[in-house]
């Protein structure tokens, strides 16, 4: 299977970075530590604790294998303010229907944080957003019908 490209500001990359150095560095540890109490407690059958301790084990080496493929595949979005279409790496305001005005910022998936303004690529609106100009419609299918974005400027 290919592997998909991860796009992510400089930021976003530093913070998975991070995460991950803090997995190897230190929940590693302390999941083996818990393993290794659980152990020293008695029998590992019908051992509640040894099962938590292996079930977050295995969360842990999941994340870290996660986390090493998102950098292995990292594409670096470089914030351009010299575009005159929306793409990855964006900021964009956006008047719905009702005129009222909305801004976000289109990041790739691992970065997307919806509450905060940073719509993913791969979503409805940062589709629907990609390619357009000011003054353009974006058309995004919702399941309460279509939802025009008029894009009123590209930062």
């Amino acid at each position: 299977m290919e592997a998909k490209d991860v796009f992510v500001t400089p930021e976003g990359l530093k913070k998975i970075k991070d995460e991950l150095d803090n997995l190897h560095l230190h929940r590693r540890n302390e999941v083996a530590e818990k393993i290794r109490l659980a152990k020293e407690a008695g029998s590992t059958v019908n051992n509640a604790e040894y099962d938590d301790a292996k079930n977050e084990q295995a969360f842990v080496e999941g994340r870290i294998l996660t986390l090493e493929g998102m950098i292995k595949n990292a594409k670096i979005i470089e914030e351009d303010t010299h575009s005159d279409k929306v793409r990855i790496g964006s900021h964009v305001i956006v008047k719905n229907q009702d005129g009222d005005k909305e801004e976000y910022a289109l990041v790739g998936s691992a970065e997307a944080s919806p509450k905060d303004g940073r719509i993913s690529n791969e979503s409805p609106i940062g589709k629907a957003l990609i390619g357009k100009k000011v003054g353009q419609v974006a058309q995004v299918k919702a399941p309460a019908g279509t939802i025009k974005l008029t894009v009123v400027k590209i930062n």
